[in-house]
């Protein structure tokens, strides 16, 4: 198939490039700037100008939409905020507007989501696709971004089939091109790791690989629709994180925790993502699909990641 994907400069995007292409598909991007990559069919969109090449619809069988501003890129201003909700529900309206106006023979859409659906915060609490929505901040965005994404179910295929539409609650994606490991590998290397906050706050993590096959599976399995918790099947605490970083980089953890009141001082409202509790279960992956995942324990995928 034609791939088209959106934030393909990304993390995500880049690697689920490299694994579709080992996989026989082609894939485009669609950018905001101009760029040339190889192998990729790299098109132009302006969202906040409701531009897009009408050509990239086109000639795509599927589309993957992983483009939205960087959560925890920057500290939540008042327009930090809309740009994180605009950029993603604004994006999906120009690719929905597209669908309907240009002859497309597109039968797939995977949109990118993410567990803060459920709350930034949500305790030991396990949450899975059946959980309600949360209200702060972070849910409020993600419910309206998959609202935005209800709104490609209504367009018809030339056969006057639905276009098949999938979300995927992506939980924190492990990989060291960019996102929270780096973060938390540079102080542990130089000595001066520690826990967050009290350490006990649950992380549902994913190998940046396993998050990548999710999306290609729902791409490629008819029977995918709605939406999947994107998380590995064993979420553990901030400290054992922690721990097992320092482990398998063999280095101690000699100092305590961070305090909590020292993160919410440096980050504000933003802490939630750092202190935040999120328990998140991948029910229907483990109970409707044969998804196999590469690395399902926490070890596994640090090992594959750091050494």
């Amino acid at each position: 198939m034609t791939i088209l994907i959106t934030g393909g400069t990304g993390s995500i995007g880049r690697r689920l490039t490299q694994l579709l292409q080992q996989q026989g598909h082609t894939v485009a991007w669609l950018s905001r700037s101009e760029q040339s990559v190889p192998n990729v069919q790299v098109y132009h969109w302006d969202v906040r100008k409701s531009q897009i090449d009408a050509q990239a619809v086109a000639n795509a069988d599927a589309i993957i939409h992983l483009a939205g501003a960087g959560i925890a890129d920057e500290r939540w201003s008042d327009a930090r905020k809309r740009e994180i909700l605009e950029s993603r529900t604004q994006s999906t309206a120009l690719l929905a507007q597209a669908l309907r106006n240009t002859p497309n023979r597109v039968r797939v859409f995977v949109s990118s989501s993410a567990i803060g659906y459920y709350g930034g915060d949500t305790g030991d609490r396990p949450m899975n696709e059946t959980s309600p929505a949360g209200n702060d901040f972070l849910a409020q965005v993600t419910r309206a971004w998959e609202r935005s994404v209800d709104d490609i179910d209504a367009i018809r295929t030339p056969e006057g089939q639905p276009i098949r539409t999938v979300r995927i609650r992506t939980g924190v994606v492990l990989t060291m091109a960019g996102g929270a490991l780096p973060k938390l590998v540079q102080p542990i290397r130089l000595g001066a790791g520690a826990a967050i906050g009290s350490g006990q706050q649950y992380i549902s993590w994913i190998h940046v690989d396993d998050i990548c096959q999710l999306f290609i599976q729902a791409v490629e399995t008819e029977s995918w629709k709605g939406a999947y918790n994107g998380v590995a099947p064993e979420p553990v605490t901030n400290e054992v994180l922690t721990r097992e970083i320092a482990s398998v980089l063999k280095r101690p953890l000699i100092l305590p925790k961070v305090p909590a009141f020292a993160i919410k001082l440096a980050f504000g409202e933003l802490a939630v993502t750092v202190l935040g509790s999120s328990l998140v279960l991948n029910k229907r992956i483990a109970h409707e699909t044969t998804f196999a995942y590469k690395f399902p324990r926490l070890r596994d995928a640090l090992e594959d990641l750091l050494k």
